[in-house]
């Protein structure tokens, strides 16, 4: 199992929204490292669903339900998505502060790499955010 860390801003795609969904596609990650992290994906991987620029939180669970394919919003074969379902609300959202005081994650992209919206996470990384969540 893998685990990742996707950001989106509550404004244009909230947690909340995709609850309702139940399903969505990851689309529009034009950054290719970002890129490389959606195609790593494995279908059951969960990933932390944090509401950037906004709140700036840790907010949810969700799991991959479908592995890269090509992006449906462009023609250009670079870009691919993933879909991912919700699995579970934090019942703590853990916001950035948090994490940035925790020793035990400051070597996490979402501190070292702050721009980047998809990042691979270590599994004892991801069980320290959700351990601080809950």
């Amino acid at each position: 199992m893998n685990y990742f860390l996707v950001k989106s801003e509550p404004f244009k795609y909230s947690w909340e929204q995709f609850n309702k969904d139940g399903r969505t596609f990851w689309d529009g990650v034009r950054n290719y490292q970002a890129r490389n992290n959606l195609k790593e994906m494995k279908e059951g991987d969960l990933v932390l669903f944090y509401h950037s620029n906004e709140g700036k939180n840790v907010v949810g669970v969700a799991k991959v339900v479908r592995e890269f394919y090509q992006d449906p919003t462009t023609d250009d074969t670079n870009w691919v998505v993933v879909d991912l379902s919700p699995v579970e609300s934090l019942k703590h959202p853990v916001s950035l502060e948090q994490i940035k005081a925790e020793e035990s994650l400051k070597d996490i992209s979402l501190i070292r790499q702050g721009r980047l919206s998809v990042m691979q996470l270590k599994a004892n990384e991801f069980d320290k955010i959700l351990e601080m969540g809950s």
